[in-house]
C-alpha cells in the first residue's frame, strides 16, 4: 500500500507544508514529509530551550522549526496538519483559511488512505476501554490490528505495513473530529455528556464534533449507538448506514441488550456479567458496544475468551495495590463528572474518594447526590476543590459528616490522609472528576504519580 502514501506525499512536492505541534504523536508525520523531500516548517509554542532532543534532531533532518509564543505569528504555508488540540477556528487557522492554506490532520490523511477496514470509537466516557476492547477481541480471532488515534501510536507511517485484510481500530477525541471529512467502516459512539466545555464554545458543537464521526459514512457502513443516552439515540436520524443499538435499559430490535444478568446480541446469549473480568456496570456498557463493533468479524466465543481474561487497561479502576487490608484504585483517566460516576457504581461499598484537579466548566451538581451516597469520605484537591464540595453539600441527602469532607493541596497529601483514615476492608479510589492540567501534564502523569506514592507507602 505504499503506493497510495507516495502518491499523496509526491503531490506536495513544491508546497510549503506547516505541522502545529511537535508532540510524540506529529513527529512520524513530520519524519514522513521530509523523508519525501518536503519543505516543512515545524511549529510548537514550546520555546527553544526546553526543546527535546528529538525536536532538535529535526531540524538538522531538514525541518524549518518555529517555536516560543509567538509561533503562530505572520505563518505561512500552503498546507497545514492542524494538531488535535487546536480548534479549528484559532485565529491563526482562519488567517491561513482566508490565505488559502489547505487545513487537514495526520488522522484525515490516515482515513483517507488507508487500506482496511476502520473501526472507530468516540463519546465522552469509556472511549479507551471499548477501543482496547474491540482489538482484542479482533486479535483474538486472528485478525491483524492496528491500534491509534487517540489511544496508542500514530498509524499514518505505518501504512506500507498493512492490508486489505487488516483491521486499523481507532479512538477519536472531539478535537480530532471537529474538521473530519471521513468517517470509519463501523463507528462507535459509547455515550455523550458535558466535556471538555472549556476548549469547545458550547454544548452544540461538542455534539456536532462528535456527529463526524458517522456523517460521513456510506450506505453499508455501520453506526453503534447507546440506546440510553438521549443524545446519541437521535444520531440515527441523520444516519447514513445501518444503525445498531446497545442498550442496559431496554431490548433494541436487532441490537445488543443486557437482560438480568446476560447479555444478549440480536435475540442470543452471548455471555453473562460474570464472565466479565472488570468491576462495575458502565464496563458491561463498554463490551456491549464492543459486540456491536465486532459482530461479523468474531465469535461469541472471542468474546468470552476475552471478558474472562481482560484485566483493564492502565488508569481506569486499575488496582494498584492492597495494603492492610484497604485496596487502592487508580482511576485517573476520570476526568469528568460522569466517569466519576460511573466509577463509584463499579464497588458494592461506599469508598474513600480522591478527587479534583483542573476546571473544564463543567457542572458538578449530578456528581454531588453520588458522591453522598457511595463515598464515606471525601478528599479534595486541586482547582476544583470548592466547586465540588458546594455541589456534595448542595446535595439533597447530605448530611455533615456524611460524606466526611477533607481539603489538602497536593496529591501526596490526598493519599496520606487516605492511609490514614482507611481501615481493612477500605477502598481507596483516585477519580477525580477533572482534567489534570493544574498540577500534572495529563492524566496519564497523575496517574503514576498516584500509583508511585501508593506503592511507597509503608507497610
Amino acid at each position: 500500500m505504499k503506493e497510495a502514501l507516495d502518491s499523496y506525499f509526491m503531490a506536495l512536492r513544491g508546497k510549503r507544508v506547516a505541522v502545529l505541534g511537535i508532540g510524540v504523536s506529529n513527529r512520524p508525520l513530520i519524519r514522513l514529509l521530509l523523508s519525501y523531500g518536503l519543505s516543512v516548517v515545524a511549529c510548537d509554542k514550546t520555546p527553544r530551550a526546553e526543546l527535546e532532543d528529538e525536536v532538535l534532531a529535526l531540524e538538522a533532518t531538514g525541518a524549518e522549526l518555529r517555536v516560543g509564543p509567538d509561533y503562530l505569528e505572520n505563518l505561512t504555508a500552503d498546507v497545514v496538519f492542524r494538531t488535535p488540540g487546536m480548534h479549528p477556528e484559532n485565529p491563526a487557522l482562519v488567517r491561513l483559511r482566508q490565505q488559502g492554506s489547505r487545513i487537514t490532520s495526520e488522522m484525515e490523511a490516515f482515513f483517507s488512505l488507508c487500506p482496511c477496514d476502520i473501526i472507530a470509537v468516540t463519546g465522552s466516557d469509556g472511549k479507551t476501554t471499548t477501543t482496547t476492547l474491540i482489538a482484542e477481541i479482533l486479535r483474538q480471532a486472528g485478525r491483524t490490528v492496528w491500534v491509534g488515534g487517540n489511544i496508542g501510536q500514530p498509524l499514518l507511517d505505518r501504512i506500507p505495513e498493512m492490508t486489505a485484510s487488516d483491521l486499523a481500530v481507532v479512538e477519536l477525541s472531539s478535537f480530532q473530529l471537529m474538521d473530519m471529512t471521513h468517517s470509519p467502516k463501523v463507528a462507535v459512539v459509547t455515550n455523550l455528556a458535558p466535556n471538555h466545555l472549556d476548549v469547545h464554545k458550547d454544548m452544540a458543537e461538542y455534539i456536532h464534533a462528535k456527529e463526524q464521526i458517522y456523517l460521513h459514512q456510506r450506505p453499508g457502513d455501520r453506526l453503534v449507538l447507546n440506546y440510553d443516552n438521549e443524545i446519541t439515540r437521535r444520531f440515527a436520524e441523520k444516519a447514513v448506514g445501518q444503525v445498531i443499538y446497545f442498550s442496559r435499559q431496554g431490548q433494541p430490535s436487532g441490537g445488543v441488550w443486557l437482560e438480568g444478568d446476560t447479555i444478549y446480541a440480536q435475540g442470543r446469549a452471548v455471555m453473562t456479567r460474570q464472565d466479565i473480568l472488570l468491576p462495575g456496570i458502565h464496563n458491561v456498557e463498554n463490551y456491549m458496544a464492543a459486540i456491536c463493533a465486532v459482530a461479523g468479524y468474531a465469535s461469541d466465543e472471542d468474546i468470552r475468551a476475552v471478558a474472562r481474561s481482560f484485566g483493564g487497561v492502565e488508569h481506569r479502576i486499575e488496582l494498584v495495590r492492597e495494603l492492610q487490608g484497604v485496596r487502592y484504585y487508580n482511576d485517573s483517566i476520570a476526568s469528568s463528572p460522569t466517569r466519576t460516576m460511573a466509577g463509584l457504581h463499579s464497588f458494592d461499598q461506599q469508598v474513600i474518594l480522591i478527587a479534583g484537579g483542573y476546571d473544564k466548566h463543567i457542572s458538578f451538581a449530578p456528581l454531588g447526590p453520588e458522591i453522598v451516597q457511595h463515598v464515606k469520605r471525601l478528599i479534595l484537591c486541586g482547582a476544583t476543590a470548592d466547586k465540588i464540595r458546594a455541589a456534595v453539600l448542595a446535595a439533597p441527602d447530605y448530611a455533615p459528616g456524611r460524606p466526611e469532607l477533607t481539603e489538602v493541596q497536593t496529591l501526596a497529601e490526598a493519599v496520606t490522609e487516605a492511609k490514614n483514615a482507611a481501615k481493612p476492608g477500605d477502598v481507596v479510589l483516585l477519580s477525580p472528576a477533572c482534567a489534570a492540567f493544574d498540577q500534572f501534564k495529563n492524566f496519564m502523569v497523575r496517574g503514576q504519580t498516584f500509583k508511585t506514592l501508593v506503592r511507597d507507602l509503608k507497610e
